[in-house]
Formats: structure tokens, sequence, C-alpha cells
């Protein structure tokens, strides 16, 4: 029997920073699991190093399932960010090693195929509507099916999901950077913004759009009830999620479906949204939700409601996150879409991945195991860089959520 005999936690930042741990047998197979908590990464870097690993050496690859359960209930001190993202990267890194073994893509350890690739959209902004137009345009010539449409609210320098560059990362060098937003702006801006793009590029695409969590539910309905002649794939984080009744008054005033929980971390952050069929679209990933195996359960439990799922998949989740989400949405029933941001030229120096986008669509690597490797030695090029996301204020100088 092949036990665990090595587990070595890797930081590197080519272009941004990322938490990788890789797993070694005694066989000689070695597993990758991405452990990457945007702005606390050396949080979840520390709890795998100084807490985790020691407690994997010896133990059985082959157990994954009593591997999430001693590591979830053996900590005592449950869920969160920190904890769950180090969780999920044992987890992944134990799939990968399974799929190797098993000479197996992981998609074919989860069953199978139910479709051959995992629709994305792609992030689509500008910092005004004429800029936005033009980048819907690109990505339509690219060959996306499902755009998420951000622009610049005039006189909001804190807008959300605006691109500076060729790939957006809003996590900053030095201390955060304090961005100033007016709900009041927003609210008269994104309708008129949105429906300009539907004026121009008509209805035969998915058009998003994310609020970020900015809302009142009050608001967000009022909101929803604007975009529905837009018909909207989805309204995303609309409102924070952590009094989930909250989203029964949205449901109640507004038909626009509803998307949240990239910032989830276990089946009971959306128990109640999904039992209650509160949301439309769940969109927990692999990597701040448990693992393959934590999230897979969160999308059986969704199955059961008529729940699509929507994974988050910016760009501070690694490649090895990305490929590991590709196996599971073209495995589960209940895939709606997956979120998709290409990771730079030098992200890729260091993971090299098997993964493929044709036709505005993700194809898994039919590899072994998830398909991605890592070259520690390119890694090593890449130190660590602290870096912060934002944090928001409104106008009058208190804090609001970001």
């Amino acid at each position: 029997m092949a036990t665990i005999t090595g587990a070595k936690v890797i930081i590197t930042s080519p272009g941004r920073n990322f938490v990788t741990l890789k797993i070694t047998t005694s066989d000689g197979v070695t597993g990758l699991g991405d452990a990457t908590l945007n702005g606390r990464e050396l949080a979840v870097a520390a709890y795998l190093r100084d807490h985790l690993v020691p407690l994997l050496i010896g133990r059985d690859p082959d157990r994954i399932e009593d591997m999430w359960q001693y590591l979830y209930k053996g900590a005592y001190w449950r869920r969160g960010p920190v904890t769950m993202t180090a969780i999920a990267a044992v987890d992944t890194a134990l799939w990968d090693i399974k799929g190797k073994v098993a000479g197996m893509p992981v998609y074919d350890l989860l069953g199978g195929r139910a479709r051959d690739g995992a629709m994305v959209y792609g992030h689509a902004s500008g910092g005004s509507v004429a800029e936005l137009l033009d980048d819907v345009a690109r990505f339509r010539d690219l060959g996306y099916r499902a755009i998420r449409a951000q622009a610049a609210v005039p006189g909001s320098p804190g807008s959300y999901g605006v691109r500076h560059g060729a790939i957006y990362e809003p996590a900053a060098t030095a201390l955060p950077e304090e961005q100033l937003w007016s709900t009041e702006d927003y609210l008269d801006f994104a309708p008129s913004c949105l429906g300009q793009v539907r004026e121009k590029f008509g209805f035969d695409f998915h058009l998003l759009h994310d609020v970020h969590h900015r809302l009142t539910p009050t608001e967000a309905g009022r909101l929803g009830r604007a975009f529905e002649e837009l018909r909207l794939f989805w309204m995303e984080d609309p409102t924070p999620a952590e009094l989930q009744e909250s989203f029964r008054q949205i449901r109640r005033a507004t038909t626009t479906p509803i998307a949240v929980g990239e910032v989830f971390n276990s089946i009971w952050d959306c128990q109640q949204l999904i039992t209650e069929r509160l949301i439309d679209y769940i969109r927990a990933s692999v990597v701040h939700a448990g693992g393959i195996t934590h999230l897979r359960r969160i999308f059986h439990l969704a199955e059961l409601y008529q729940v699509r799922t929507g994974s988050h998949g910016a760009t501070d989740l690694s490649p090895v996150s990305l490929s590991a989400a590709v196996h599971l949405d073209v495995t589960v029933p209940n895939f709606g879409v997956q979120e998709y941001m290409a990771h730079s030229p030098l992200t890729h120096e260091v993971f090299r991945t098997g993964y493929e986008l044709r036709d505005g669509a993700l194809y898994p690597s039919s590899a072994p195991g998830l398909g991605v490797e890592l070259d520690e030695e390119a890694a090593a090029r890449f130190p660590y860089e602290p870096k912060y996301l934002p944090v928001g204020r409104r106008t009058d100088g208190s804090v609001h959520d970001w």
C-alpha cells in the first residue's frame, strides 16, 4: 500500500500570488492542490505547513473521503475560508494522485462526462459605455456565448470589475486601496449601461452582470426589476449573503435570475438559499469550498432543487483549481456556466496545463489526474509579493462592502 511521504507548500507570484500544495507518495506519484486565498495567501500557507502537512505523512492517499472528514472534523474549529481552502488543497491533490494511479482523468473517476465541454463566460469591461461595447464585441468575435458586462459608473472610482490592462486583477501592492462608491449613481447607471449592450448586440448571447455584494435586498429587488426586459443570464451577488433569508425578499421582487456563492466555504453557507430556491446559480469554487469532495456535495444538493452551477473562476484561482473545476463541470447534470479569466503568460511559465478553450467552452485534459504540472524552478523565480484587495467606502467616508 502506498503512503504519503511528503507534502510541500509552494508559494509563487508570476503576476499574482498563488499557493500550491504538492503531495508525494511512496510510489513517487505527485498531486497538486490549489491553496490560494486572495489577499490572505500566507495564512493558508501557514495553516497547511504548520497544522495539516504533519497529519498527512504516512497516511493512505486513496482514502480521500476519510481524509476530508479527518481534517474537517478533527480541527474542532470548523469552516472559514482559511481552513476550507487548506482542506481543499489536500483534497484536490489526492484526487490528482488517484487519477494518475488509475491512469484516468479525474472526470472519469467522478462518473464520466455528462457533456463534452463547459461553457464559460468572459469578462467585458470598460471605463465608459463605449469602451464596454467595444470589449463585448471583442469577446463575441472570440466565440464566447456568455459575457459578463461591467463599466465604470461616472463619479464612482470604486466601480467593480473594470479591467486596467490585459488582465483584471484587483489586488494591489502595499496597503489596501480605499475606493469611493455611490450606490445611488450605480442604480441609475447600470440598467442604461446594460440596455445599450442589448440594443447594440441583441439577445443571441448570454449577458451577465456582477453587483458584488453592494446593495440592500430592497435595492437589489429594484435593480432586478429594471433588468428583467434585458433577460440577463444572472445578476450576481446582489447583496451580502450572511443573512440567507434576505434573498427571499429579492426573489419576491424580481424574476431576474440570481447567482451567489464565490465567497462560500461550505454547504451550510448555501443550504437555505438552495433548499428554498432563493437563487438560480451556486458559485462556490473548488479551492474555497473544501475541494472536489465537498463542492460535489453542494452541487448534488443544488441539483435536487433545480439550482445550477456557476463556479467562480477568476485569476485569483490557480490553473490547478480551474482544471479541477472543469473536470467537475463536465460531470454534473446541473451545470450552468463556468467563470473563466485567462491566466497571464507568466502564470503559464509556472503551471503547465492541458485544458483547452474552444468556441466559448473549456475542455478538460484527458491526461491521468487533473492534467496540470508545476515547474518548481520557474515558481522559484517569482517570489511572494504582499497584495491586498481594495476596501470600499461610501462618499460620506463610511466603510461599505467592496
